[in-house]
């Protein structure tokens, strides 16, 4: 059992907005308040962002209204980013607790980019937050094709919903996936995120917008963090910063521990450090062969084992 602490009595909200050291707090009852971090919660070496939207903390009500943060909760998961620093890594936490990441893709317009789905994907992967993929704009070129370019990935395991704002389709679907969720969105720019989600919720998709221009507006603008809440309970965030994220923080020989149609085939390479690119007897590229892993996906794994320079030099010996 863990030990109670004084701050245990102390009110409890949810961190909705973070920006310059000042967290805005949601609490059960529906107020919003303004907090300050309190200042023994910062001494020490720090390794990581202290508090981060999607925080479950509590706080001290003060006689001007604001509030101080006297302890954050344990979290559950994040969306983080390792940065280096002269000091060593340094974590900074994109999004505390999210409950899915929700990806969104055109069918078209633009072209669908998988080489960053599953670039995503890994990251949701390596990351424990369940993704959901989103294929919008399906009116322009019909649900066949729609589900010819990204059925794969329902053939994987991961959750799939085929919309278009413009149509209609697959709003009320979504509806209920962000229901009672924390839900991260990310996606290129173009993919109608804001159309989706002002389907969803009139409004909702120009003010996630409104702070995601605010977010990447050159090195020196204040970074403003926020989640947005849903008529019908839950939480939207965007996430601008994803596209940053980068995989080098992922040891080469654990990768195909990220695409869930590797991990029941690795124990059955003929060699155990197999980097599933050349080697004999690999039965990653065995199911390549027979169709049992779909080429693209096998592409991506290359592209990021190999990077970009080893894929295109063509080393690889032929299937």
């Amino acid at each position: 059992m863990t030990p109670s602490s004084p701050a245990d009595n102390l009110p409890r909200g949810l961190v909705i907005r973070a920006q310059s050291g000042f967290y805005t707090v949601h609490t059960p009852e529906g107020e919003e308040i303004v907090c300050r971090l309190r200042g023994r919660l910062k001494r020490g070496p720090r390794r990581g962002d202290l508090v981060a939207v999607g925080d479950w903390v509590r706080f001290r009500r003060l006689d001007d209204g604001t509030g101080l943060i006297e302890a954050v909760e344990p979290r559950v998961r994040k969306l983080s980013r390792l940065a280096p620093t002269p000091r060593g890594e340094y974590e900074q936490i994109i999004i505390a607790n999210p409950d899915q990441a929700v990806f969104v893709f055109a069918c078209a317009q633009p072209e669908p980019r998988l080489r960053m789905l599953d670039r995503f994907l890994v990251i949701s992967e390596k990351q424990e937050i369940p993704a959901l993929i989103v294929a919008n704009k399906v009116d322009l070129v019909g649900m066949e094709t729609a589900r010819r370019l990204f059925g794969h990935y329902e053939a994987i395991g991961y959750p799939m919903l085929y919309t278009s704002a413009e149509a209609n389709l697959g709003i009320d679907a979504l509806r209920e996936h962000l229901r009672g969720k924390v839900s991260v969105f990310a996606g290129p720019s173009g993919v109608g995120k804001s159309s989706l989600l002002n389907a969803v919720q009139p409004g909702l998709g120009l003010a996630v917008r409104e702070i995601s221009k605010a977010t990447g507006k050159g090195r020196h603008t204040t970074v403003v963090r926020q989640m947005f809440p849903l008529e019908g309970g839950g939480w939207v965030a965007d996430t601008p910063g994803l596209k940053a994220l980068s995989l080098w923080d992922i040891e080469p020989e654990e990768l195909d521990g990220y695409f869930p149609e590797f991990r029941d085939l690795v124990h059955l390479c003929q060699f155990s450090d197999c980097t599933h690119t050349h080697e004999p007897g690999c039965a990653i590229r065995q199911a390549v062969a027979e169709g049992r892993i779909h080429p693209e996906r096998y592409a991506s794994y290359l592209r990021m084992r190999l990077g970009e320079e080893g894929y295109e030099r063509g080393d690889l010996i032929d299937l």
